[in-house]
This record gives structure tokens, C-alpha cells and sequence, in this order.
């Protein structure tokens, strides 16, 4: 088994390229899914949440109310920090989970958003790291999310610098071309990926 770390800034397409990596065979386990997942209505993540935060996190049906709780976090380093803090260890457990599951001779791909924020490289063999530039991030989180420039300028901010995630890589795919480029790209690393994983890299 490869273990891949996949990460790039909000806005760079790296959910595009895990959708590539998948196509291509790719065993994928997705941070943000699964972080979703364990603070579904119902969960101990969900509760934990509630008790640092507030009944003003939850939205009437009784789910985390999401744009509300970025709102308060990514304006507060400290308030981040205390979500993490919750959030993180039952992701990290998921993970290893569905890792497991995974046959021997599979590459899985962790998607993962924070690897460079949380010191998270060592953990795998490869980290492929999608990179674009901040002009092309906040363009995508503007037109494409519909994110107020402002506020598209705080999750970027609140993020590891460009020059931070290139340092950590193993592998980085620029994703500031058109998709046809960026097909081309991920075929190769796939092919880069594959052969390491059955040399036992």
C-alpha cells in the first residue's frame, strides 16, 4: 500500500484532482467528508461542538449550521483552535479505519486540507501538493462559491502560505491550466505513483 497526503489551498482544485486520482484508481479517503460525518446530528462530535460553541452552531433541524460556525471561527484563531482540537482526532481515527479496510496493494489518496497546517507530512509516503496562484484562488472562491472577496480573503488567510505547502511536497501539480493540462498531469503522477507503490517506495 502507497499512502498518498493530497493538499492545496482553498480555491486551488484539489478536489479536482482527487476526482482524477480516483478515476484513475485511487483509493480515496476525504478529511472533509468524514469531518462532515462526525458531527452529524446525533454524533459525540456534534455534542462536543455544541458544548464549546453554543445552541447558536446548531440550525433548526438540529444540524451543525456551518456557515455560522466558519463565521465565528475563521475570524478567531483561538476559537479555530478550539474546533480542532474536537474535530481533528475523530477524523484522524476515521481515517485509519478506512486505511485499513483498503487492499494491500492499493494507493490511497488522503485528501486532506490542513496537512502543512498540522504537520501532518510525515505521516505518508508521498504528498502531492495542488498548487495555484492566490489570484486564481480567490477568483474560484469568489465566482464559483460565491464567497464575499472578504471573506474568501479570511479562509485563505487562516490557511498555510503557498510557499509553506510547496516546502512539504513531494509532488506538486499546477493548477493555474486549463483542465485538459491538468488530465495530463494527474495521468502522470498516477503513473509515478503506481510504480512506487509496487516497488515498495
Amino acid at each position: 500500500m502507497l499512502t498518498v497526503g493530497l493538499t492545496g489551498g482553498i480555491g486551488a482544485g484539489k478536489s479536482e484532482v482527487s476526482r482524477l486520482l480516483v478515476a484513475c484508481g485511487a483509493v480515496l479517503i476525504d478529511a472533509d467528508r468524514i469531518a462532515r460525518e462526525v458531527v452529524e446530528p446525533g454524533t459525540p462530535g456534534l455534542a462536543a461542538v455544541v458544548e464549546a460553541f453554543g445552541q447558536e452552531v446548531l440550525a433548526a433541524d438540529g444540524s451543525l449550521d456551518r456557515p455560522r460556525l466558519g463565521s465565528i471561527v475563521f475570524a478567531d484563531p483561538d476559537r479555530l483552535a478550539v474546533l480542532n482540537s474536537i474535530v481533528h482526532p475523530l477524523v484522524g481515527a476515521r481515517s485509519r479505519e478506512l486505511e485499513q479496510a483498503a487492499a494491500e496493494d492499493a494507493v490511497v489518496v488522503h485528501d486532506v486540507p490542513l496537512l502543512a497546517e498540522n504537520g501532518l507530512a510525515p505521516l505518508y509516503d508521498v504528498v502531492i501538493v495542488v498548487d495555484a496562484s492566490p489570484e486564481t484562488q480567490l477568483d474560484r472562491l469568489v465566482r464559483l462559491r460565491g464567497m464575499t472577496g472578504q471573506d474568501a480573503r479570511a479562509r485563505m488567510a487562516a490557511q498555510a502560505t503557498r510557499e509553506q505547502r510547496r516546502e512539504i511536497a513531494d509532488v506538486i501539480i499546477d493548477n493555474d491550466v486549463p483542465l485538459e493540462e491538468l488530465e495530463r498531469r494527474v495521468k502522470e503522477v498516477w503513473a509515478d505513483l503506481v510504480r512506487r507503490a509496487r516497488l515498495g517506495e
